[in-house]
């Protein structure tokens, strides 16, 4: 979709500017956050090191097989409505624009809850403060950068996730140097007194199934934001070159980011560790990242890792503001969102998307009446498993695309990028995801009497997106799209 002009001569579509180091480094950003930094001690404190180490590898073959179908559908049609166009094209048009709104308001309430996230991290320095003047700025700047182009934002990206994986990078270094004795902090007993942790207590797989199933969940959140790539193939230089280079280095950073940092921790520290048990994004003192760092003797650890874990909040809000003006743009373009939307100004980028957006982010300024853990949690079951569904749209949308160029005799050595391991990727994804989604909460099935609180809290999104979906259909008659009328036409 490259750049082109209307009749007043104004830009009507996004440019084509971010580079091969812009999408490499948001996928890389998009796979690292504070899931990682903060909610990693949990999974290895419930599931046991092993546990914890199995769920990442697991959840991770399950995110690499969705990017390589991504990046096999988002090579041949690269578009930043995505996987909402895909779902669209290949599975049904209610369905496309159910997966649209649902992506679009996902990351603009995430924004949100990385706004409230960031008054909790601040209030480590500033404790007095009052936080919703960090998020009105914080929430200035993720626009500001947006505003300027699709240049701007991957550059700024770009810098986010360079701190992100440098720390990830020195973490995984020093903790090597303390796991063969070569500094300080790890086990008296050298090598084998680390490795002993993996056998203290129930360990290596401490709380059966149920555990697994729960940190499944926790891993899946974490790993949420891989999928910007799609997003951003849309204003790639090359995106027949870039999607695919993007998407082949995901699995390889997964496992040495998440794998490596988890075998760290559960090596230095034993998942009975009741530090471990704690996941506050407001207190950073108990990330198992400041607890290693600390243990080599590093001073100063706890506000090094405050300043990441900001970096990490910015960066995921910064990404949100991007991917959700982009589907609201894509959505306008498509006539399923108010045409004002599809605007695009001299810069190439949707502004009044852009707008739309930040009024929904504002709800970050609710901490100004409530407390902004309270906010938070809330913010935190709105979006809910937003994230899961547009992951299941793009496993069903694959399976359909490569149904349809089945069905039509399409030749697939002519895809840019094509995805290993068919029928079995998608297919395997989908059933994972699916289990993971509606795992969410199943405690709240297995009580004397069902909390139904909790479930609505949970659950909610699911039927909202089925009644966005059939609610279409039933207003525009739209109908599943038959394999041999699939329209398969890219643009490269």
């Amino acid at each position: 979709m490259a750049a082109d002009s209307s009749s007043s001569g104004q830009p009507s579509a996004l440019h084509r500017s971010l580079k091969p180091r812009h999408m490499s480094m948001i996928a890389i950003g998009g796979s690292i956050g504070t899931g990682l930094f903060v909610a990693s001690g949990a999974t290895i404190s419930q599931a046991g090191p092993g546990g914890a180490l199995l769920a990442y590898m697991v959840v991770g073959l399950m995110v690499y097989f969705l990017m390589t179908s991504l990046g096999e559908m988002a090579s041949h049609l690269p578009v930043s409505g995505s996987f909402a166009t895909y779902g669209a094209k290949y599975v049904d048009e209610g369905f496309g624009f159910a997966l649209g709104w649902n992506y679009w308001y996902n990351w603009a309430v995430t924004i949100a809850v990385d706004l409230v996230a960031a008054q909790l991290v601040m209030a480590y320095w500033f404790p007095e403060s009052n936080g919703v003047l960090w998020s009105a700025l914080f929430l200035a700047l993720m626009v500001g950068l947006n505003a300027l182009s699709a240049k701007g934002f991957g550059e700024s990206e770009f810098w986010f996730a360079a701190i992100k994986v440098t720390t990830v990078l020195v973490f995984i270094a020093v903790g090597l140097l303390m796991i063969l004795g070569i500094l300080q902090g790890g086990a008296p007993e050298g090598l084998w007194g680390n490795i002993a942790n993996f056998s203290a207590g129930d360990a290596p797989f401490a709380g059966g199934f149920a555990a697994l199933i729960g940190v499944a969940m926790i891993v899946g959140f974490s790993f949420q934001g891989t999928e910007l790539i799609g997003i951003a193939a849309g204003e790639s230089e090359d995106p027949a070159r870039n999607v695919p280079r993007a998407v082949r280095k995901v699995f390889w950073r997964i496992l040495l980011f998440y794998v490596f940092s988890i075998l760290i921790i559960g090596l230095l520290i034993p998942y009975t560790d009741p530090q471990l048990l704690k996941n506050d994004v407001g207190d950073i003192s108990v990330s198992p990242f400041t607890l290693v760092f600390e243990r080599a003797g590093l001073l100063g650890a706890a506000a090094v890792m405050n300043a990441v874990v900001l970096t990490s909040v910015l960066s995921a809000g910064n990404s949100g503001m991007y991917a959700s003006t982009r589907m609201l743009y894509a959505l306008a373009q498509q006539g399923m969102a108010p045409r004002l939307f599809a605007h695009v100004n001299a810069r190439g980028v949707p502004i009044m998307a852009l707008v739309a957006t930040t009024v929904v982010a504002a709800l970050c300024f609710l901490t100004n009446i409530f407390s902004p853990q309270a906010v938070y949690i809330w913010l935190l079951n709105l979006s809910g498993m937003c994230g899961f569904v547009a992951w299941l749209g793009i496993a069903i949308s694959h399976y359909r695309f490569r149904k349809g160029c089945e069905a039509q005799g399409y030749q697939l050595d002519q895809l840019p990028y094509r995805a290993a391991a068919f029928p079995f990727g998608p297919i395997f994804a989908f059933v994972l995801c699916l289990v993971i989604t509606l795992g969410q909460n199943y405690e709240a099935f297995t009580k004397d009497s069902i909390d139904w609180t909790g479930v609505i809290a949970t659950y909610i999104g699911l039927p909202l997106f089925l009644l966005i979906w059939f609610g279409y259909k039933w207003a525009k008659g739209t109908r599943i799209v038959r394999y041999e009328e699939m329209d398969l036409s890219g643009s490269r």
